[in-house]
């Protein structure tokens, strides 16, 4: 789920939040495998990786550390997309309430 936001600095421009499981659903497409295939992978439900994938739950540290196991991608690369996006998230958010 892309969200929009705008960089704070001198020249302000929109950007964009990328939700880690965008990130992941582009990762599943490039190594040809299903989001069955990696629930199993984790022993996790599939539904819990459709949650990651369509924007509706978060990457823990947990997940991330399991994330890094089944396919190689650092637990930090993870964590800080999550870290990215629920800051973005707040900004957006701190934003409308100020008007």
């Amino acid at each position: 789920m892309a969200t929009e936001v705008f960089a704070i600095g001198p020249d302000i421009s929109p950007g964009l939040a990328i939700h880690p499981g965008e990130v992941l659903a582009e990762e599943l497409r490039a190594r040809r495998l299903t989001q069955k295939a990696l629930a199993e992978a984790l022993q996790r439900p599939p539904q819990a990786v459709s949650e990651i994938v369509n924007g509706r739950k978060r990457i823990t540290a947990q997940t991330a550390l399991e994330l890094e196991q089944v396919l190689g991608t650092p637990a930090r690369a993870w964590l800080g997309l999550q870290m990215e996006y629920d800051l973005v998230a707040a900004r957006i958010a701190a934003s409308r309430r100020a008007g």
